[in-house]
């Protein structure tokens, strides 16, 4: 009787410790971008965003922090003038456009926490990518005002866009609750073309960026070390994009007829993120505000946006 309760205890020790040992390969999840999320009533510019993602870690090898990550991405961008109800060209100060795209990605992630992430879009910017569609939806199904403009949209045009992003790590403090890291991203293709650069601060409970909600980079092929069971920070991250090309408001790079309005847009974009992330094993939870400079010199107003993202592991 002793022996079998011993093997018992033993047994269920074990099983404890391999559950504690537990580690989730996959992730999927969404971003969901929108103005109507700050309940101030606008209705501008970049208006909607919805973004599917799926990643997976590949070819971790053992004993080493090394990791290499893998997925797909279904986007959608939409945008309007200063209103989603327009009745004049003369009222459009930024042109009504969409962007519909599918993506697949590499990402490789260091022991020093510096990370690269090399992605390629395939889509379309135009009638085709279907904003007017969305935005009808999404007003009848919420019980918002009737949508009128989409007559101004930018032509159909298709889009190859590659993007190589960089994280390198900066600082962090003895006590491990804040650091510092410059996020660097390049764009090239007929869709959008440009660089963004900013500085990243983040405080509260971190993980290191090979093992954080940041760089999506949780899941993994084995257990990680010296990392936290959850991390809940706070982060603020300023940034300036340098803008050589922008389909959405200069229409179709390669299209003659570029739509019935078109402007320049503006070379700089001073941009300013606030948000806040929760992660643990299986979920990450991230919120955040978004305020942009004009896109455009002809736009009346700056924008902002708030974006909601949820991700599962599995």
């Amino acid at each position: 009787m002793r022996f079998t309760f011993v093997s018992i205890l033993l047994f269920a020790l074990s099983f404890q410790g391999f559950s504690q040992k537990k580690f989730y390969r996959n992730e999927l999840g969404f971003r969901s971008d929108n103005d109507a999320y700050l309940a101030t009533k606008q209705d501008r510019y970049y208006t909607n965003g919805l973004f599917i993602q799926f990643r997976q870690v590949v070819n971790q090898p053992k004993n080493t922090l090394n990791k290499k990550i893998w997925g797909v991405n279904l986007g959608h961008e939409m945008y309007n003038a200063r209103s989603g109800q327009i009745t004049a060209i003369a009222a459009v100060d930024r042109p009504f456009a969409s962007y519909l795209y599918g993506s697949g990605s590499l990402q490789w992630l260091k022991p020093n926490e510096n990370s690269i992430k090399a992605e390629l879009q395939i889509g379309v910017v135009g009638p085709s990518a279907l904003g007017k569609e969305v935005q009808t939806l999404l007003h009848q199904t919420f019980g918002f005002y009737e949508v009128s403009g989409w007559q101004y949209q930018v032509n159909d045009e298709v889009g190859v866009n590659a993007k190589i992003n960089m994280h390198y790590f900066l600082m962090r403090n003895k006590s491990k609750n804040l650091d510092l890291s410059l996020p660097v991203n390049i764009s090239v293709g007929n869709t959008f073309s440009g660089l963004n650069a900013g500085l990243l601060l983040r405080t509260g409970d971190l993980n290191p960026f090979y093992q954080s909600a940041l760089t999506g980079s949780i899941i993994s092929n084995k257990t990680e070390q010296r990392t936290n069971e959850s991390e809940f920070y706070f982060f603020l991250k300023p940034s300036l994009t340098y803008v050589v090309y922008d389909a959405t408001i200069q229409g179709g790079l390669f299209v003659k007829d570029k739509g019935p309005v078109i402007f320049k847009p503006n070379p700089i974009v001073f941009a300013q993120q606030i948000g806040t992330t929760y992660a643990n094993k299986q979920w990450t939870f991230d919120l955040s505000v978004i305020f942009n400079s004009k896109r455009l010199s002809e736009a009346q107003r700056t924008e902002q946006y708030a974006s909601v993202a949820v991700f599962r592991r599995f």
